[in-house]
């Protein structure tokens, strides 16, 4: 019979290997395995550590469902935390933007070049770099293309994360005559907030690859009867009018505490922190978005 060490033991060092990889991807699939092995790891090797040494007289599965649990409660009192250090912290959560004119809009990773030079192929044109500070320096940098007639835009964005990182994410979005945004990304920040009733998102954070995202945007149109025309805007007033209109609609609806309270209160409510709480959940570990159609 295999000592259950070993596996534990193999499962740990997969888990560092797939953590050093992800240092230099920053890919939010191999982050959702990954959290998904160190839980189990966690879970197994304490249950395992518990009956070996006889800490605790209980079948070996009741005490892999406790520390599974345990999980859960202590990631949930550090998510919890981190949401309310994020509402009291002076963050934007929704930053305003400004053109980037300092030519640092597109990282030369041998990968993501492969993606420009996709855009390129496929006629989309660039039409605006723009960046947007999060704080301490640190600025959310976005590249704007879109189609030769105007009516499919878009916005390669490139996330800082821990270590140095950027990862990428894509946003496609259109309009159509009838008022209806219709917007496809693959972005994995929670937000847990609302959207106007005329916007019609869906959000794979799986699918990493451009052409295919845009591929399922052009499918959507199509079977929602969406008949894109040209994007009136640039790209700059049409984020940052979205921003302030995200910010307007959430403060409403009570998401977001109302401006003038903000500073004693915090930027999210009770009940909005409650839905970020699910929605990272959600995406840490399906890879998913809990209200998103």
């Amino acid at each position: 019979m295999i000592d259950p060490a070993y596996p534990l033991l193999v499962a740990m060092i997969v888990s560092l290997v797939l953590f050093q990889i992800n240092q230099r991807k920053g890919s939010p699939v191999l982050a959702i395995i990954n959290r998904w092995l160190r839980w189990l790891v966690f879970a197994f090797g304490a249950a395992y550590v518990c009956r070996d040494f006889q800490l605790i007289e209980r079948p070996f599965w009741a005490l892999v469902a406790l520390f599974f649990l345990i999980w859960f409660l202590v990631e949930t009192l550090y998510n919890w935390m981190a949401i309310s250090a994020l509402s009291l912290s002076p963050l934007p959560l929704f930053p305003r933007y400004t053109v980037n004119q300092n030519g640092d809009e597109w990282p030369t990773h041998p990968s993501l070049l492969k993606v420009r030079t996709w855009l390129r192929n496929q006629n989309f044109k660039q039409v605006q770099a723009l960046r947007a500070e999060i704080g301490g320096d640190i600025f959310l940098r976005v590249s704007v293309y879109q189609d030769v007639e105007a009516k499919l835009r878009i916005q390669i964005m490139f996330l800082p994360q821990p270590g140095g990182v950027l990862a990428t994410c894509y946003v496609v979005t259109s309009l159509t005559a009838d008022g209806r945004r219709f917007v496809t990304d693959n972005l994995h920040i929670p937000f847990g907030g609302f959207y106007p009733e005329d916007w019609h998102l869906q959000r794979s954070p799986w699918r990493r690859s451009l052409p295919k995202l845009v591929a399922q945007h052009r499918a959507r149109m199509q079977q929602q009867g969406g008949e894109p025309v040209p994007i009136p805007s640039e790209p700059l007033l049409d984020i940052n009018t979205t921003q302030a209109e995200l910010d307007r609609l959430n403060t409403e609806l009570g998401f977001l505490v109302p401006h003038a309270e903000r500073e004693e209160q915090g930027k999210i409510t009770h009940e909005g922190r409650y839905r970020v709480w699910k929605e990272i959940w959600m995406l840490d570990y399906l890879g998913r978005s809990a209200r998103y159609h």
